[in-house]
């Protein structure tokens, strides 16, 4: 609905992406830059904006962090819907839950080795007592021709 607060990554992230918490190894880019796949984002616009794991990264992995959620209640939980590309070979893209009283992220959605190299769509649920961060991690094995992993078009529900 209305109430959904949208990162499109048209102009930049949203506030709640900050720019801040965009670890090095993800770029903000569309399909016209020279970068190898995907030469679109999920709605075919060339010139629109997406984030990709970009492929002069030194690490395999980056890591995209949300700000500090409060605690879900039971009529609102948190919903996030994303658009999601990761390539057939080696890309693998990871949305985890860092509650504040624990120290690691429980992994709670991952895909790796889509059979086509298309956009598809995904949304996640989140129940949580306590404040909370959510993290997308995007891991390429090698950084071959066409190896990559996207996110475009994050949307949170009001009960994030």
């Amino acid at each position: 609905g209305s109430s959904w607060k949208s990162c499109d990554f048209e102009t930049d992230l949203c506030k709640v992406l900050p720019e801040f918490n965009l670890q090095p190894g993800w770029i903000r880019r569309n399909g016209q830059s020279g970068m190898g796949p995907p030469y679109s984002d999920h709605s075919g616009n060339e010139s629109a904006y997406f984030l990709s794991l970009s492929s002069e990264m030194k690490s395999s992995s980056a890591t995209l962090r949300t700000n500090v959620f409060l605690p879900t209640d039971e009529e609102l939980l948190c919903q996030i819907r994303f658009h999601y590309w990761v390539s057939q070979k080696s890309g693998t893209l990871m949305v985890g839950l860092q509650k504040h009283s624990e120290d690691t992220v429980t992994n709670i959605w991952q895909v790796s080795g889509e059979l086509r190299n298309q956009w598809n769509v995904n949304t996640i649920t989140i129940n949580s007592m306590e404040n909370y961060e959510v993290i997308f991690s995007g891991m390429v094995e090698t950084h071959r021709q066409g190896e990559s992993v996207a996110i475009d078009d994050i949307t949170f529900s009001e009960g994030c």
